[in-house]
């Protein structure tokens, strides 16, 4: 094992350099799974890293629930160990599990309320065509709206995607008084693409891969900006018109400005930092990004997408080599 079980936990650092260039040589698309890929895959080694040290680490100390055989001399010295060592990763990995554990939680119990407050405003209904959306052009069914969409009646503008089966688009009158016709129709595409392409589950591993090491959170605020430039893509490819998706890009985050953030994947993210808003803006106004999932390799985000895939797999061997060779050790030393 060595110091090289501690490498996972300093190798996310690799991946900052793509997390910031990945957009401007990526299709969204392929950023978003890229990034989320590497973040899974790291987070995963880092706990490894920490749980291996742990054990490692806490062998001799009395009244662990180790086997005693765990704590041999052949063990110690096959196996470097520092009991404060191991008693800080159990610690760090105790603070890692609840941490995961609080964003999970988070997760479930936003979406349970949502729904809740959706179901109190739709008064338990299957149908969505609610009063004083007559006059918004949303088309779907005859006496309705689209089976996938509620439009709640609320003043304040917001609109998200709410995952589940079946995952509905929410979006509040506020929000589609401040649009106009085709501007709604990009929002609705918009948000359906966070549906059907599951972007919650990008984020979510992503935040739980940010819990588990802090190196990664660049890589979580690089998938949250890529999945909305994804389905701001869809949106414009749905509408035909990527000019329409910009200008309602731009409009909604003016209307929402103040708005309680949902939680979700929002179509202008209420209370979200100004910055990825403009940019989303021009990425649209420009031309059509390349639908390759890998930069070109002379370029800085091809040189960054390697140095991110070695430190990747470094981590993984590093986590790995330790694993086993744990595991060889104790197997020698273990009676049958």
């Amino acid at each position: 094992m060595g110091v090289f079980v501690f490498l996972p936990l300093i190798l996310p650092l690799t991946a900052v350099p793509i997390a910031r260039l990945t957009e401007q040589h990526l299709h969204p698309r392929g950023a978003s799974r890229l990034l989320t890929v590497i973040s899974a895959v790291m987070a995963l080694c880092s706990a490894v890293c920490l749980g291996l040290t742990g054990v490692v680490g806490t062998a001799q100390i009395p009244g662990n629930p180790l086997p005693d055989s765990w704590s041999d001399p052949e063990v110690r010295a096959a196996l470097p160990y520092h009991e404060t060592v191991g008693t800080a990763a159990i610690c760090v990995l105790a603070v890692v599990a609840g941490a995961c554990l609080r964003t999970v939680v988070r997760h479930l119990r936003i979406r349970a309320r949502a729904r809740r407050a959706l179901g109190r405003d739709l008064g338990g209904t299957t149908g969505y065509g609610l009063a004083g959306t007559a006059g918004y052009g949303l088309g779907g069914t005859p006496g309705g709206l689209p089976d996938d969409l509620a439009v709640l009646p609320d003043d304040r503008p917001y609109a998200y995607a709410l995952p589940g089966s079946p995952g509905r688009v929410v979006v509040s009158t506020g929000m589609l008084a401040g649009l106009a016709a085709d501007e709604r129709e990009a929002l609705l595409a918009h948000e359906r693409a966070h549906l059907e392409h599951r972007h919650h589950r990008y984020l979510l591993i992503t935040q739980l891969a940010g819990c588990v090491n802090p190196f990664l959170r660049p890589l979580q605020q690089a998938v949250a900006y890529s999945a909305e430039r994804w389905a701001d893509e869809e949106s414009a490819q749905a509408v035909g018109d990527r000019r329409i998706t910009a200008r309602a890009v731009a409009r909604a985050a003016l209307v929402s400005h103040r708005a309680p953030a949902p939680g979700f994947a929002a179509f202008a993210a209420p209370g979200a930092v100004p910055g990825p808003v403009p940019r989303r803006v021009a990425a649209l106004l420009g031309p059509v990004p390349s639908s390759r999932n890998w930069p070109p390799a002379h370029t800085r985000a091809g040189l960054a997408a390697m140095v991110a895939a070695i430190g990747t797999a470094a981590s993984a061997l590093c986590a790995v080599n330790a694993a086993v060779a744990l595991l060889l050790v104790l197997k020698a030393v273990t009676p049958l």
